[in-house]
């Protein structure tokens, strides 16, 4: 096989680009995102086991805890912890269809538009109201 850096149309069959196999496309940035939302949510689970297990040790310290929760900060930081999740679970599923049925490969850039689309329509149903939220915390109320 010989090494080439010529574009893709022009290409002949086997032959290899120079550089990175990854060309920036859906199943690269699928992939990619794949791994930042699971590696995010793994580490919420692990401060979330932390910080409810202070309710054994120290209830005060847990109170302390969760009421620095609180803050338009986290309500920043739970957009996108529910964003990571919807992504993660959403993509997932294309994963399973694109392993399992027999035309998966074929649909896999359609099935990520469509994973993007209804984490789109799922996020615009949860911002109003976490917005709200956030803004009602700015406020004091």
């Amino acid at each position: 096989m010989s090494v080439i850096s010529e574009p893709r149309a022009s290409r002949k069959k086997g032959e290899r680009v120079a550089g990175t196999l990854y060309r920036g496309r859906e199943g690269m940035w699928s992939w990619v995102l794949h791994r930042i939302t699971g590696v995010a949510i793994f580490f919420f689970l692990l401060v979330h086991i932390l910080d409810t297990a202070l309710v054994r040790l120290s209830p005060e310290a847990y109170n302390a805890i969760m009421s620095s929760y609180k803050t338009p900060i986290m309500g920043l930081g739970e957009i996108a912890l529910v964003g990571a999740i919807i992504f993660h679970a959403l993509n997932g599923l294309r994963i399973i269809l694109v392993d399992y049925w027999s035309k998966g490969v074929k649909y896999q850039r359609a099935m990520f538009w469509i994973v993007i689309g209804l984490w789109v329509v799922l996020m615009a149903g949860f911002l109003p109201r976490q917005i709200i939220n956030i803004v009602a915390e700015l406020s004091g109320k």
